[in-house]
């Protein structure tokens, strides 16, 4: 039978394709056949020069000096470096970045590393010889859970911090460490660990190097070992104010990134301030459609994203003031009642906040009444008011990029009993006697003072039976319970 060339061609392709098929089934040490993966670790330390800017940088140096131990260096970067850098010819370059025009770099950034440590080395970073090896041994006498050491570049000490990472709050929370008992530590640091542990992280090689790694070792209880020697820091010139100004940027772009790959919307650090990172006015919400009164979020073991709370508490004290001033009775409704007669706030799970109104009160407010005329209308602070597309009720989203928002309800009294015309079917869907308004009362909620029913307990039972605020479970537990996660 005579072979074509497309023939032998796809013959060849298959073949190859069992070939790397039988090598990952059968490779391995000892006996067995020839192994396609790489090599078993061998001693020693590959230094990774990972955190460097193209635009100004001591890279060169930085490897030079390195290299000079002698030990294994390589740049690792998406791109290679532009402007060029001279790097000495033993230095290995590692491209993540695939090119649609070219061959794709090793999907494994592992593969290129056959020692049995490695070491995170900061630009502008001097060799030390024998400092290396003795954060090495340092990290094979700790035992336990020691898993990182860190050294200080230059002559100011590392400050020990503090690291507890809350997933299911998806917040970072810094504090001052005692000496010696570090999480994460606070200036120019090189960093050592084991390979394997290095690259049995999620993000082995993300930016910036320290706080992916302490953030990721905290959530694994990795402990952090700190040396009193310190690497030499290169004299170098101060930057210039763009490229300050351009680094500053680069590097908040990156620590969003990293903080959304982390899940990591908050950070506190240990002084008290603030980093936030989600939604905002200009953004979308943190999380797409609620279905079956749960979101996402919970199914992943977390809890509403602590940038939302903040949005829904700001909305919520908005839309009230608004309808305080226009004369609008409103009162806390279904689960935001709940988390205010439990916690003062929003249900840390709860995903929009309810306030029931007097429906003959809506044309009070002009925004209230334009949404009831079919308009979206976007107040002078950017809120969005809008007619529910469900049904007959009100909407209003943080922004009109940011759906989340409070709902308006909007009831009316029959023959004393509060009812109205949409009914979604949520367990707190119920009608409930008007003597609950009269009076409504103050009280405190997200920050700032609602008003509610006269009596929260009798209220909630009513709508979410007996026990309802020491009892507390998500929306829907058909789909989650609380305390299941």
């Amino acid at each position: 039978m005579r072979v074509t060339l497309c023939q032998a061609t796809l013959a060849g392709a298959i073949g190859l394709n069992l070939l790397l098929l039988y090598c990952a089934w059968r490779g391995g040490p000892g006996g067995s056949p020839p192994s396609c993966r790489p090599p078993r670790a061998v001693p020693g330390i590959t230094v990774l020069l990972r955190d460097f800017e193209d635009f100004e940088n001591d890279l060169a140096g930085t490897a030079r000096s390195f290299a000079s131990l002698p030990v294994p260096v390589l740049v690792v970067a998406e791109t290679a470096p532009y402007p060029p850098v001279p790097l000495p010819a033993a230095v290995g370059l590692l491209l993540l970045r695939p090119v649609a025009d070219r061959p794709p770099p090793l999907a494994h950034p592992e593969l290129h590393v056959r020692t049995r440590h490695v070491a995170f080395v900061p630009d502008g970073t001097r060799a030390v010889p024998g400092l290396l090896e003795r954060m090495r041994d340092a990290l094979e006498e700790s035992g336990g859970d020691t898993r990182l050491v860190a050294a200080p570049v230059g002559s100011v000490p590392l400050r020990c911090l503090e690291l507890h990472v809350e997933p299911r709050m998806w917040t970072a929370r810094y504090g001052t460490g005692a000496p010696g008992v570090c999480q994460a530590v606070e200036g120019p640091v090189v960093l050592l660990l084991r390979t394997r542990d290095l690259f049995a992280l999620p993000f082995p090689l993300a930016r910036p190097v320290p706080t992916a790694i302490f953030v990721q070792a905290a959530l694994r209880g990795w402990g952090l070992r700190v040396m009193p020697a310190a690497f030499l820091a290169a004299r170098r010139p101060p930057a210039s104010p763009h490229a300050h100004w351009k680094a500053e940027n680069l590097a908040e772009t990156r620590r969003r990134r990293l903080m959304r790959d982390l899940g990591v919307k908050r950070e506190v650090l240990a002084d008290g301030r603030e980093h936030w990172y989600g939604c905002g006015k200009e953004t979308a919400r943190c999380f797409g459609t609620v279905h079956a009164q749960t979101p996402q979020y919970l199914l992943a073991g977390r809890w509403t994203p602590p940038c939302c709370l903040r949005a829904l508490r700001e909305t919520a004290q908005h839309v009230t003031g608004q309808l305080e001033a226009a004369g609008v009775r409103y009162w806390l409704e279904g689960g935001s009642l709940l988390g205010a007669a439990r916690l003062g706030d929003i249900i840390p799970w709860d995903y929009d906040v309810d306030l029931g109104i007097y429906r003959e009160d809506m044309g009070k407010c002009r925004w209230l009444a334009a949404a009831a005329a079919g308009e979206a209308v976007e107040d002078a602070e950017g809120f969005l008011w809008e007619k529910a597309a469900e049904g007959d009720f009100y909407r209003v989203h943080y922004s009109r990029s940011n759906r989340l928002h409070v709902d308006l309800w909007p009831f009316y009294p029959r023959g004393g009993v509060m009812t109205k015309d949409t009914w979604l079917g949520h367990p707190q869907d119920v009608e409930f006697p008007e003597s609950f308004l009269r009076p409504r009362v103050p009280m405190s909620f997200a920050g700032f003072t609602a008003m509610a029913p006269n009596n929260a307990r009798a209220f909630l039972e009513l709508k979410f039976g007996p026990g309802a605020i020491e009892n507390p479970e998500y929306p829907n537990p058909a789909v989650k319970r609380l305390g299941k996660d």
